[in-house]
């Protein structure tokens, strides 16, 4: 076990678990647990000298095994939905798990969120030494052949690095055994007043997209692509989170299609109404999800918070929802031969 692990308690089978805390030069901390390689905090250093933490989680081990809102995890091994809990590839069919309605929300069983992943830290220019600051967490998960009613084996590994420009860079690759879905992403809420502040709606959004995806039924896209201009999920001119909110359009639950063409590109830009805190989110990824948190619905979680609706908002990156049965659309197949690899980052300023 690194040096630079701190206890966590222990899951509801008694196995030990971990937090890896991140620094950086700027005092700027991250810690992430080894329960679903999930991000638990994100402290950012102010003038007062205390730290401000902008991302919900929890303070116990047993609340990541049953993480329904997916606070901070990893998403596998297919991010997002997939209608009819089913897909055919390479001429067979796969039936994975109806977790919302018929469809399959986040893989549907045997979650990516509540799995013990393997887990370790390296310091700067590999300084191991007792006392010193990590920067970096490796985290590994080897998913077998049929896991969630996917095919062949995935090697999984997650890498979080801390910059000293106050970057958290997440960097995803995957080693498939057969020809499967792959589409990683990180499930965390922020909230850049603090994560104890209650609601985003006044906090600033800047995305870079022309178009989204229309939904139907389940929340599943319909195939089209549409442009943004004239409608309430234009943000290429930032603008307040809840300005266009509606009876109609009660939250954002909507992917937007991002022109990265596989490099990493600046996607969205969140400033946070009280602080000024911004962060920029950059991928290499064709798609971002854009939730509001409409449906939060948590009690004593971290520090006893309470996280009611729109306490945080979700910007994950991705492939579009639904892509394998959209041809049209990038499609996050990937085989031994072509391995899953991804990067995005968030970039704090205060």
């Amino acid at each position: 076990m690194s040096v630079y692990a701190l206890d966590f308690g222990t899951t509801s089978t008694g196995m030990p678990t971990h937090l890896y805390r991140l620094k950086n030069a700027a005092g700027m901390e991250v810690d992430i647990t080894d329960i679903g390689a999930s991000i638990v905090a994100v402290r950012l250093p102010r003038e007062d000298g205390t730290l401000l933490d902008v991302a919900l989680g929890y303070d116990e081990p047993g609340r990541y095994e049953h993480n329904d809102p997916f606070l901070g995890t990893v998403v596998g091994r297919c991010a997002n939905r997939v209608a009819g809990a089913s897909f055919e590839l390479d001429g067979r069919t796969y039936e994975l798990t109806a977790n919302e309605g018929q469809n399959t929300l986040h893989s549907g069983r045997d979650m990516w969120s509540a799995r013990l992943w393997d887990g370790a830290t390296i310091g700067k220019k590999g300084d191991r030494r007792k006392g010193a600051h990590a920067d970096t967490a490796i985290f590994g998960l080897l998913s077998p052949d049929g896991d969630q009613g996917f095919p062949g084996e995935l090697d999984v590994r997650v890498t979080y690095r801390l910059t000293d420009d106050n970057e958290l860079v997440i960097t995803y690759d995957a080693q498939p055994g057969l020809s499967t879905i792959v589409n990683l992403t990180n499930h965390s809420y922020w909230n850049l007043n603090g994560h104890t502040s209650g609601s985003v709606l006044d906090h600033m959004l800047h995305v870079a997209a022309e178009y989204y995806t229309p939904t139907g039924p389940g929340n599943i896209p319909d195939g089209r692509k549409v442009k943004v201009a004239g409608t309430p999920f234009d943000f290429r001119a930032q603008k307040r989170l809840g300005q266009d909110l509606t009876n109609r359009l009660s939250g954002y639950d909507h992917n937007y299609l991002l022109d990265t063409g596989g490099r990493l590109k600046l996607v969205a830009t969140l400033v946070g109404d009280k602080t000024g805190i911004r962060m920029d989110v950059s991928s290499d990824l064709p798609a971002l999800q854009v939730y509001t948190g409409q449906l939060l619905d948590v009690d004593n979680a971290k520090e006893g918070a309470r996280y009611d609706a729109f306490a945080g908002i979700a910007l994950e990156t991705q492939y579009v929802p639904d892509a394998i049965h959209h041809k049209a659309f990038e499609q996050p197949v990937f085989s031994p031969e072509k391995p899953f690899h991804s990067r995005t980052t968030f970039r704090f300023a205060w």
